[in-house]
């Protein structure tokens, strides 16, 4: 539904996107990562048709959106990080406003404004007046401008910024019965928003695209460094680390051999070789235990096995290690 290609974004001497490409495909909800001004405001605004690219290619549902950006407009609903209320009106007739701004069809305007009050939240806050109601229900109606016009693909901005904890359990769930039937992009810097929302997580930092994660109970599965689609078949597994100390050999050697054990993603070397021991960081696929093979090579070799354990690398040290 999604498809980004080599996207540049420049301000004057300022590149705030730099070659980014990445696919969200159908029925997918997808987090949009990174420290702020990292350049998510910016990639969403392009994708919306606020402001163009300085190079590159998107398209949405099939449209260029420099080329054919009003069929996209019609196949996008677009929460902004501030929302675009206005204060004065109640819910339905801003929403009844909205509705004839996106050109829906005048005898659907009821059923639509009826839909979108209802998935949500708002039927008992319909009539009453926007400037009333609490952050977290102003948000809900920015959602609700968003749904409209029944677009294919959502795209929200900080859809949880400022909501006290209660307010952003509701709209956690909210987004996750709006993405049974459409495809979700959306921004925050939130990680454990993410993680109880999103099936994927494509993660930017200083304006390019350092990791695509797929996740699976809110837990890394997989992940792809300098990622470019999600239909790319590179995708290395996330990891866990396990920590070996080791005597008796060179740590040229012991990397060389832990290296070709199955399932070892990375072998780093996290203190200087002595003459009595080396210690190593194995990252290896999750849901597999690679202990017993670890310790057959080593031990098999004449070597001295002085340390083992593991550790599963949390979603939060995989971010960072994404976002240095």
């Amino acid at each position: 539904m999604i498809e980004v290609q080599n996207i540049t974004k420049n301000y004057g001497p300022f590149q705030a996107l730099r070659d980014i490409s990445f696919q969200v495909d159908k029925g997918q909800i997808v987090g949009f990562l990174g420290p702020n001004g990292a350049g998510k405001t910016t990639t969403m605004r392009i994708l919306t048709c606020f402001m163009p690219a300085s190079s590159g290619r998107v398209t949405v549902a099939g449209y260029d959106v420099f080329k054919a950006s009003r069929e996209v407009r019609k196949r996008i609903g677009y929460l902004p990080e501030n929302v675009p209320l206005y204060p004065e009106m109640t819910v339905t007739k801003y929403l009844t406003y909205m509705a004839k701004i996106r050109s829906v069809p005048r005898g659907s305007i009821k059923a639509q404004l009826d839909n979108a009050i209802e998935a949500c939240g708002l039927t008992e806050r319909r009539h009453q007046i926007i400037g009333q109601l609490s952050r977290g229900f102003r948000q809900r109606v920015g959602l609700a401008q968003a749904l409209i016009h029944e677009p294919d693909v959502l795209i929200l901005d900080e859809p949880t910024s400022g909501l006290d904890p209660r307010q952003i359990v509701e709209i956690r769930e909210l987004i996750k019965a709006l993405g049974k039937e459409r495809t979700i992009l959306f921004s925050t810097h939130i990680l454990p928003e993410a993680s109880l929302t999103c099936e994927r997580l494509i993660i930017i930092s200083r304006g390019k695209i350092t990791g695509d994660v797929q996740l699976k109970d809110g837990r890394a599965v997989s992940r792809q460094s300098d990622a470019l689609d999600s239909s790319t078949e590179d995708l290395q597994p996330a990891s866990s680390i396990l920590t070996l100390e080791v005597a008796g050999a060179p740590a040229e050697d012991i990397s060389a051999a832990l290296k070709d054990i199955e399932n070892v993603i990375e072998v780093e070397q996290r203190s200087a070789s002595t003459d009595a021991s080396t210690t190593f960081h194995l990252h290896y696929t999750l849901a597999t235990d690679i202990r017993a093979d670890v310790a057959e090579t080593i031990v098999g070799r004449g070597w001295q096995l002085l340390e083992m354990h593991t550790t599963e690398m949390s979603l939060e040290e995989l971010f960072l290690s994404l976002t240095v």
